[in-house]
């Protein structure tokens, strides 16, 4: 017996979920006011969404308010039953809960993990485990680590999205962005930032006159579509890096974010650089170099 297609109102209560734990995190309000509209969208819809994404996904995107990143995620839980984004944002709601499942990860570690390092998701986790990051935090050694990084590898290899082949065909990409293309929006953002050319909002958090301070770009660029906000976390304030950190949002088949920060150590220091991202800005400036041509620097002042 073959299952049943969600209805349009069990997709639409996968994309209100989505939106609802977005906003309680203060995530972009522009990425979750597009989830809620989508939610409506599909609520309306007097056709079956969920034969439309079977379909294909540019028919998804002909329905108002559908564009590449939502018609992936409605695609995804048609298919598999389940959203990958909804299961990093649950876990990001109780990083502790989710650390603590990997081998040699107790209470304490997965506490120290959060409050320590500021690491919230098993991806950013992932990247400190291969940075260099983890290894600094007192109770994990070579050994641990190394099981850590195995164990992730694992898990996070069954969180992409499978597809079938018309999927493949179609879709734009297969990782994020490159940090060369990163890289030339963080700067554009920033001296759009700093000559005032930007519409600014006032953030929910730390932000206790209502100020609207942080400046907010969207932009398109190789099918992504990228909205960029300097970071407003509790890190960025202790270490006076509100106006230098910047955050960076995309949408496409899958969501994804990453912060470029000005470096401060090694070979790097002094240069904008992608967090997590390390050898590939090296390749990128060593390219840069070899060709004679300025790279990108950091608030110097």
């Amino acid at each position: 017996m073959s299952k049943a297609e969600p209805s349009n109102r069990d997709i639409a209560r996968q994309l209100d979920h989505i939106a609802g734990l977005l906003d309680s995190m203060e995530a972009n309000p522009f990425r979750v006011s597009s989830y809620r509209r989508g939610a409506a969208t599909v609520r309306e819809h007097a056709g079956s969404v969920a034969k439309l994404a079977r379909e294909s996904r540019s028919r998804l995107q002909e329905l108002p308010g559908i564009g590449s990143g939502l018609a992936g995620t409605i695609r995804e839980y048609v298919r598999t039953g389940s959203i990958s984004l909804l299961e990093r944002l649950e876990t990001r709601m109780e990083p502790k809960k989710a650390f603590r499942r990997l081998p040699g990860i107790g209470a304490e570690l997965a506490s120290r993990i959060v409050s320590e390092l500021d690491i919230r998701t098993l991806e950013e986790l992932e990247r400190a485990a291969h940075d260099g990051r983890l290894e600094t935090l007192q109770g994990f050694g070579a050994k641990r680590v190394r099981a850590v990084r195995d164990s992730l590898a694992v898990i996070l290899s069954h969180s992409t999205t499978p597809g079938s082949t018309e999927e493949d065909e179609s879709r734009p990409h297969d990782g994020p962005p490159d940090v060369d293309l990163l890289l030339s929006l963080d700067r554009s953002y920033r001296e759009k930032a700093e000559a005032g050319e930007l519409r600014t909002i006032a953030p929910k958090r730390f932000n206790p006159e209502g100020e609207a301070w942080l400046p907010i770009m969207e932009v398109s660029r190789q099918r992504y579509d990228f909205t960029l906000l300097f970071s407003n976390t509790r890190r960025a304030h202790e270490l006076d890096a509100t106006r230098d950190w910047v955050v960076i949002y995309w949408e496409d088949h899958q969501d994804g974010q990453c912060t470029v920060v000005t470096s401060s150590r090694g070979d790097l220091a002094g240069k904008r650089m992608v967090r997590g991202r390390e050898p590939e800005c090296r390749r990128y400036y060593r390219s840069l170099s070899s060709l004679g041509e300025e790279a990108p620097a950091g608030d110097q002042s």
